[in-house]
C-alpha cells in the first residue's frame, strides 16, 4: 500500500537492512528506495537492492560530500548507476544551510549528476536546503531530466508551485508531521496530488509522535496520514495515490518489487 521513496537502510544503526525491511512490510510498506550519499554508501545501496527484491537503489554524492565528486569518483558512480536495480541518481543538489562543501564544488557536482541522470535515463533525486533559487537556475540551465524528485521538500507554497509547474515530484518526510511546521503542511496542501511522494529519510526525521527517535520505513503511514489530512483523503487513499506516483517517478514496475 505504501512506498518509501527515500531512505538510507544501511545507516539504521544496529539493524540489518533485512530486519528493517521486514518491519516495514508488516506496516504495509511494500517497496523502498535506499539512497547513497557517497561512493561507499552508494555501493552498499546497490548491494542491498540486489539482495532484497522489494528494495531499489539510488546512487550519488550528497552536496555535503561534493568535494569528493572527482572525475574518478563520478566514473565509478556511472558504473554503479548501470546496475538494473538502480533507479535514480542522487541525492545531489545544494545545501547552503550547512555548507559542508564549498558552494562552487556543490554546483559542479550537481551539474555532473544532472548530466548523468539524463544520459542514463534515471530519476534525478535532489537535496535542496536554503538554496532554492540556485537549484532552479541550474536545472533551467542544464535541463532537468524527465523524472525529477525534490527529496524531503522544505520549500514554501511559491516554491512548490514553481516545481509543480515543471512537473517535478515533491517528496515529503516526517517533517510534515511536526507541530512547528504549519507552513510546510500548507505547501503540501498546494501540491497537485499526482506529484506527491512519501519518504522517511530514515534513519533521520522520524515523524510525530516519534520525533527524535531513530526513523525507519515502517513509519511511512504516519507521513501518508499527514498528507492525507491536507488533501481530504484517507491515509489508505493517500498510500495508493503516492505509490502510483512513485512508480511513475522512478519508472518502477506496475506492482511492488
Amino acid at each position: 500500500m505504501y512506498i518509501d521513496t527515500h531512505c538510507h537502510l544501511e545507516m539504521v544503526e544496529g539493524q540489518f537492512p533485512h530486519d528493517v525491511v521486514a518491519r516495514a512490510r508488516e506496516a504495509g510498506v511494500d517497496t523502498m528506495v535506499t539512497v547513497g550519499v557517497d561512493l561507499a554508501s552508494s555501493a552498499e545501496s546497490v548491494q542491498t537492492a540486489s539482495a532484497v527484491p522489494v528494495v531499489w537503489a539510488v546512487v550519488g554524492i550528497h552536496p555535503h560530500n561534493a568535494i569528493e565528486a572527482t572525475d574518478a569518483v563520478l566514473a565509478h558512480l556511472r558504473q554503479l548507476a548501470g546496475h538494473p536495480r538502480v533507479v535514480g541518481i542522487g541525492e545531489t543538489g545544494l545545501d547552503y544551510y550547512r555548507d559542508h562543501s564549498p558552494r562552487d564544488e556543490q554546483r559542479a557536482a550537481f551539474e555532473a549528476h544532472i548530466e548523468l541522470a539524463t544520459a542514463l535515463d534515471k530519476t534525478l533525486v535532489i537535496h535542496c536546503r536554503d538554496a532554492h533559487d540556485d537549484v532552479l537556475d541550474i536545472l533551467d540551465a542544464a535541463g532537468a531530466p524527465e523524472r525529477t524528485v525534490f527529496h524531503c521538500f522544505s520549500g514554501d507554497i511559491e516554491f512548490a508551485k514553481r516545481c509543480a509547474d515543471h512537473g517535478w515530484y515533491l517528496s515529503f518526510a516526517g517533517t510534515v508531521t511536526f507541530r512547528n511546521a504549519p507552513e510546510l503542511r500548507a505547501a503540501a496542501a498546494s501540491v497537485p496530488p499526482e506529484l506527491l511522494l512519501t519518504e522517511t529519510d530514515a534513519p533521520y526525521l522520524s515523524p510525530h509522535p516519534h520525533r527524535g527517535q531513530t526513523n525507519e520505513p515502517a513509519r511511512i503511514p504516519l507521513v501518508a496520514a499527514a498528507l492525507a489530512e491536507q488533501h481530504g483523503m484517507t491515509p489508505e487513499q493517500m498510500g495508493q495515490l503516492t505509490s502510483a506516483n512513485a512508480r511513475r517517478a522512478f519508472a518502477l514496475p506496475a506492482e511492488a518489487a
